[in-house]
């Protein structure tokens, strides 16, 4: 594998941080990977320190994995029979929320997962070393989204509509050709309950993302032809589905690609819009959406960057994400005390990954995603605060943050890109 550092040495990466990083303020941990695998990613994580997300065998496959106390814990068999799957949230009760190819092909030949394959995508419920298959609405494929503490989970299933307006080619991030519509649907497992969740009016699909302990969920809402599936999930229209099913149009920032990703229980709620109505779905900005403002507020991005993404939001308004440089380079960031920070200038020199993207943060502070190694493997991570909240005038400055920075090699990108349900990179300027 190429290395992932193409224009800036390791050595002078690690002399800028260390001349321009303030104290450190977390203490990150590799979170590491399955035996004989090179790539991991960490999608969510547990006000009690859980973690979910998915990590490489030895044979290039994906399994669904938990984190927990430094230990990784595969899920993915006994219980499903696909090559390929990934766990896409966890609650403090050790719940987790699963996305999973099965051994039969989709008769419609479509790529749901994303993966390539052909095969059927299925989500499920884990509890305990059981792996429990969720009810569909008359598809053959569904995608997951989160869990909630109540064991909620939220998603996406096919309804069996055929729907001749859907994309009949393979996407940039890997999915289709479509056939069906789809909808946006709330799980009950423990009652064996799936809800569906309408679109906006003069919508025909949706696809929720993250919910709440509420039951709020959020995530985008519009036509087949113009509403894309997990892992580049955007639409016309951002929306917030409350406990009632009633739905709410978050706005934009300018742009007619909008996507809600994740919403706390006050519900506050983060994600991406684009700024113009020409914008690609990947040139697109951080928000912040409350209810008492009633609109999105851009997030901006850090320094030298064109784009970010706003990816998790706790319960203390903190934010999550990743901002990107116009040839697709992310850099994980905090938004905290109204400031964005790049969370590599918040942690000490000597951490053994360079930190691309921030996946979640719980209630504790703690933040999930994944970074990458010198030698160009991508490994989960989980950053800890190590000195207690900071303050937006004690963390590094704009100027400081642009010297922080790793331009991935074009195959690293691909491999990010093509396993970031519900999330994007952006693909060099010469691909657009």
């Amino acid at each position: 594998m190429k290395t992932i550092l193409t224009s800036i040495a390791a050595g002078s990466l690690l002399a800028a941080l260390a001349s321009a990083q303030p104290q450190s303020r977390y203490t990150v941990t590799d979170l590491g990977t399955l035996p004989g695998g090179t790539f991991s990613q960490a999608t969510a994580v547990s006000n009690n320190s859980f973690i979910s997300g998915l990590a490489a065998a030895a044979d290039g496959t994906q399994h669904a994995v938990l984190w927990y106390q430094g230990r990784i814990i595969d899920i993915s068999k006994p219980g499903l029979l696909g090559p390929n799957s990934g766990a896409f949230g966890i609650n403090p009760s050790g719940q987790a929320a699963v996305l999973a190819e099965s051994l039969v092909k989709d008769p419609k030949n479509e790529n749901f997962c994303a993966y390539g394959t052909g095969l059927k995508c299925l989500p499920y419920f884990w509890q305990g070393g059981i792996m429990t298959p969720l009810p569909l609405l008359g598809g053959n494929n569904g995608s997951i989204g989160n869990i909630n503490s109540n064991g909620e989970v939220v998603g996406i299933a096919e309804n069996g509509i055929s729907d001749p307006d859907c994309p009949h080619t393979v996407s940039p991030s890997g999915t289709g050709p479509q056939v069906l519509d789809f909808e946006a649907v709330i799980w009950v497992p423990k009652q064996g309950q799936i809800r569906v969740l309408r679109p906006l009016p003069g919508d025909t699909v949706g696809a929720a993302l993250w919910i709440n302990d509420l039951g709020q969920a959020v995530g985008a809402s519009g036509s087949c032809a113009n509403t894309a599936l997990p892992p580049l999930t955007f639409g016309p229209h951002a929306v917030l589905w409350d406990r009632d099913g009633s739905v709410t149009d978050l706005g934009n920032l300018g742009g007619t690609a909008n996507m809600g990703l994740s919403i706390n229980n006050q519900g506050q709620v983060v994600g991406a819009s684009t700024l113009t109505a020409k914008s690609a779905p990947t040139e697109a900005h951080a928000f912040l959406w409350t209810k008492e403002t009633g609109k999105m507020r851009d997030l901006g991005a850090l320094s030298g960057d064109t784009a970010s993404v706003g990816l998790g939001i706790n319960d203390g308004g903190d934010v999550v994400g990743a901002s990107i440089d116009e040839d697709g380079n992310p850099r994980a960031y905090i938004w905290r005390n109204v400031a964005m920070h790049d969370l590599n200038t918040l942690v000490p020199t000597d951490s053994s990954l360079f930190l691309l993207f921030a996946n979640a943060i719980n209630n504790r502070g703690e933040i999930v995603g994944f970074g990458a190694t010198n030698s160009g493997d991508v490994h989960a991570f989980l950053a800890t605060p190590s000195n207690g909240p900071f303050a937006s005038e004690s963390a590094a400055p704009a100027a400081q943050s642009e010297n922080s920075r790793m331009v991935l090699s074009d195959e690293v990108r691909e491999k990010i890109r093509q396993r970031l349900p519900g999330r994007f990179v952006a693909r060099p300027k010469e691909q657009r």
